[in-house]
């Protein structure tokens, strides 16, 4: 029950209540401002113009959406032109690699590491997909990303008889962070349909089946010119 003889001076004054909205406007924008810093300049990028020289592979990305469905429903087509960082890592040898060292080729980059249970699950699948599709058009790049026991993901593809992908790591990490700097690595594992160019096809975040015939259908029809 509201009291009628509440003195004046515990009335709201008009000029507070001005203000109401005013503070409401501050806050909605410096919610916007946080989630821009939470999903960085690439998330921004996937709805803006992007680099020119990759229109086509948007072009091929619109083509195979409706191959998108099943086992890899969760890919996400690439909306906008998105170059992607020309990935720094080494083979098993120690030999250093560049994503462009597979210019002209279609690659699924992949992010792993022992420490992720999805990462592990995944891994057979993309072992069968290497062995079915690997060759002169396309390529699984695979690259664990473990910083402490060089050797574990290692026995972990032997133990699992894993032969068919070819191993590469990068210690530091750097791969996941320059990926998430565009917006394409939210998680592990990640990967990344990169066409000839060094393009961006389709992004999952988490594993997919990726020897199962939506998949194989998939990457077969962005194979074709």
């Amino acid at each position: 029950m509201t009291d009628d003889k509440t003195p004046a001076t515990e009335q709201p004054s008009r000029k507070t209540t001005r203000r109401i909205p005013i503070v409401l406007g501050a806050i909605a924008v410096g919610a916007v401002i946080g989630v821009a810093g939470i999903y960085g300049i690439g998330g921004l990028m996937r709805n803006g113009s992007g680099d020119p020289a990759c229109k086509p592979a948007v072009a091929l990305s619109r083509k195979i959406a409706p191959l998108a469905h099943g086992e890899v429903a969760a890919l996400t087509m690439a909306s906008a032109p998105l170059k992607i960082p020309d990935l720094a890592f080494e083979t098993g040898s120690g030999e250093p690699k560049k994503l462009s060292d597979w210019r002209g080729k279609t690659v699924l980059v992949n992010l792993w590491a022992t420490w992720c249970v999805p990462c592990r699950k995944e891994m057979p699948a993309l072992d069968e997909l290497q062995g079915k599709l690997g060759g002169a058009n396309f390529e699984v790049v695979a690259i664990n990303i473990d910083t402490r026991d060089p050797e574990k993901p290692k026995a972990f593809l032997k133990d699992g008889g894993l032969s068919q992908l070819g191993y590469f790591f990068d210690n530091k990490a750097k791969v996941f962070q320059e990926l998430k700097a565009v917006g394409r690595a939210l998680g592990m594992p990640t990967s990344v349909l990169v066409d000839g160019n060094g393009c961006e096809i389709a992004t999952i975040a988490g594993p997919a089946e990726w020897a199962s015939g939506d998949a194989i259908k998939l990457i077969q029809a962005a194979l074709k010119p």
